[in-house]
């Protein structure tokens, strides 16, 4: 029977040895445009306490920037440097498992310009391997192209696996539903995920920061990809409250969060 941890309770010390807290942002640090209840707070005592916290998101429609934007906007200096996209990652998987090699790219005009920033050499009719993203500019002749291009056989890599993203009016699809669009005409879905709940983000997250497993805890308000990306992966596992899963989620999921609290507020105290 699996020991679910108590909520707002760390009797064995893990976030002791934590450095470093890879954080969720909609649902774990805000809502919309409104910090959650002690978010600011959280970031400044992890600081505080000699540590530090970089912002991850699955989210490949949008580059660092847009991030620093929005925080920005909030009232939170950020460097860009502190965000991590699956859009990045996936750049970094691409360079160390197909260096050179030309890519058909699904993704808007930001992931686009990444890609193309990051040297990856992109390719409308002789592409060696897919990926796909969250692409914001979906067209029906894009969704034919990539279909032939699965059909064909070619690598077939995607960012993230989100079905729909959250905004402040509702769902929209995501990577997700892309994947299955494609599934239903050409009857694959991807090779392989690079973002949460992979082991690609997270181990390119503790590379770029120069940090251990050991050292690193996954925080965020979804058990199948922010908490699994952490529990699945060696990484400390932290679910909060404040978003979409509930205690219900956690009786029923397979995943068991090493850490469970009502919010990042609560966690203060324990850093």
């Amino acid at each position: 029977m699996k020991q679910i941890p108590t909520v707002n309770s760390d009797i064995e010390n893990k976030l002791k040895n934590i450095t470093c807290y890879a954080l969720d942002m909609d649902g774990t640090i805000y809502l919309g445009e409104q910090w959650i209840d002690g978010a600011r707070e959280f970031l400044e005592a992890v600081e505080k306490a000699g540590k530090s916290y970089v912002f991850l998101t699955n989210n490949s429609s949008k580059g660092p920037e847009n991030y620093v934007e929005k925080l920005g906007r909030m009232g939170l200096a950020v460097d860009k440097s502190r965000i991590v996209t699956s859009g990045q990652a996936t750049i970094d998987y691409l360079k160390r498992n197909y260096p050179g090699k030309k890519v058909f790219l699904l993704g808007n005009e930001l992931l686009t310009k990444e890609f193309l920033e990051e040297g990856i050499e992109l390719s409308e009719n002789e592409a060696e391997v897919v990926v796909t993203g969250f692409d914001t500019t979906l067209t029906y002749a894009k969704m034919c192209k990539v279909c032939d291009y699965v059909r064909d056989g070619l690598p077939y890599i995607t960012t993230h696996p989100d079905y729909n993203c959250p905004t402040e009016t509702g769902f929209i699809p995501d990577a997700g539903a892309i994947h299955a669009f494609i599934h239903a005409s050409a009857f694959r879905y991807p090779d392989h995920v690079v973002g949460k709940p992979s082991g690609d983000i997270m181990d390119y997250l503790a590379g770029r920061m120069g940090v251990s497993k050991e050292e690193t805890a996954m925080v965020g308000d979804r058990l199948y990809t922010d908490v699994a990306a952490g529990v699945n992966n060696g990484y400390t596992g932290i679910l909060v409250l404040s978003g979409e899963a509930t205690m219900e989620d956690v009786k029923q999921s397979d995943v068991v969060p090493d850490l469970i609290f009502d919010s990042v507020k609560e966690m203060t105290a324990y850093l």
